[in-house]
């Protein structure tokens, strides 16, 4: 018999869907979001692919708001041609 658990919190791992959903976009969109580097890549847990929520966490408030920069555009202003 399996008992419930009666803390409730949310995962720390999620699946693929799991993520994109977490962040509001769909699966496709997730991961070309990964492949360019503005979400994380996932860990591997034996068999599973698993991104750390955590992370992103991190990674969607580093995507800057709209017509607003990111702290690193401040920093490290793009070169004029």
């Amino acid at each position: 018999m399996t008992r419930a658990d009666p803390i409730s919190y949310p995962p720390r791992g999620l699946s693929r869907e799991e993520a994109a959903r977490y962040i509001g976009v769909g699966p496709t969109k997730f991961d070309e979001m990964v492949k360019d580097g503005r979400m994380p890549k996932p860990k591997r847990l034996d068999g599973r692919t698993v991104w750390d929520r955590l992370a992103v966490d991190l990674a969607f408030t580093d995507i800057p708001e709209e017509g607003h920069r990111n702290f690193f555009d401040n920093v490290y202003p793009a070169k004029r041609a």
